[in-house]
């Protein structure tokens, strides 16, 4: 039995593995290549120029790999990535790079993007990162590994996402966010360590314990950030995490904008 809905309009430049399953209204475009093990839902809009891997979900009415929105593109021929085991759900919207990039918005392994969100153009985001429902993210934003943007957040341009960090719901992101903090408000802030989702993925004690002493002698003073994180590189308890946030925090400290990837 064939798993592609006679409904579904597939462009003859597609390459389709015999695993997958197209639902039902679903429209694939051309030059569009689907992994083994992807399912795509009713209505959805796949490509064209969309390189899928294996065991990814595309829900009802997504978009995955519609032109990019920036009113300096052409026409020009660019592309959306995304790894395996992706989950992109309802009217979520991934849209294809620009030549201001370097023509690709890439997507990494075990993602999930709930309802209604947006991922820009020239976009990178790493693996197992969640993006809830009607998050947003605009054009160049870079999310590190197992980040997570709760409900409604939205990034601006160039912004990074640092991994396992948590943005609250309703957060204005104008600032880079470093990795295993949690940060909320409008503009966002940095609240606490993200203890909770550090435990889950199985940070132990002293790792947690660590990152919970640097939060405290970077962010709970008023002591100038470069002579901070010089004293900090110098302590005994410098873990791997603890130096990650500092070169995090330095590439930061480089931009006026707060946005290391906008000097």
């Amino acid at each position: 039995m064939s798993r592609i809905h006679p409904t579904a309009i597939i462009d003859p430049g597609a390459s389709l593995d015999a695993d997958v399953e197209v639902g039902p209204c679903a429209v694939i475009g051309a030059d569009t290549v689907i992994g083994a093990g992807t399912s795509i839902g009713p209505h959805a809009l796949v490509g064209p120029h969309v390189r899928l891997g294996r065991n990814n979900q595309i829900h009802g009415h997504a978009a995955v790999g519609g032109a990019p929105q920036d009113l300096t593109w052409r026409g020009e021929t660019t592309w959306l990535e995304l790894g395996d085991g992706n989950v992109v759900r309802e009217f979520a919207q991934l849209n294809r790079g620009t030549l201001k990039g370097d023509g690709w918005t890439r997507v990494g392994n075990n993602n999930l993007f709930m309802s209604a969100c947006h991922v820009a153009h020239d976009c990178r985001i790493g693996d197992h990162v969640i993006m809830a429902n009607n998050a947003l993210i605009a054009g160049h934003v870079v999310i590190e590994d197992r980040a997570i943007l709760n409900g409604a957040a939205a990034v601006q341009q160039f912004a990074t996402i640092g991994r396992h960090s948590y943005v609250g719901g309703l957060t204005r992101v104008v600032h880079d966010v470093p990795p295993f903090m949690v940060v909320e408000g409008h503009p966002s802030k940095v609240r606490k360590v993200n203890t909770v989702g550090l435990q889950r993925v199985g940070f132990s004690p002293g790792q947690i314990e660590a990152i919970r002493n640097a939060y405290r002698v970077i962010f709970r003073t008023a002591r100038p950030r470069d002579e901070v994180l010089a004293e900090l590189e110098q302590s005994p308890w410098v873990t791997a995490e603890v130096a990650y946030l500092i070169a995090f925090l330095r590439r930061t400290g480089e931009s006026s904008a707060g946005r290391a990837l906008q000097a």
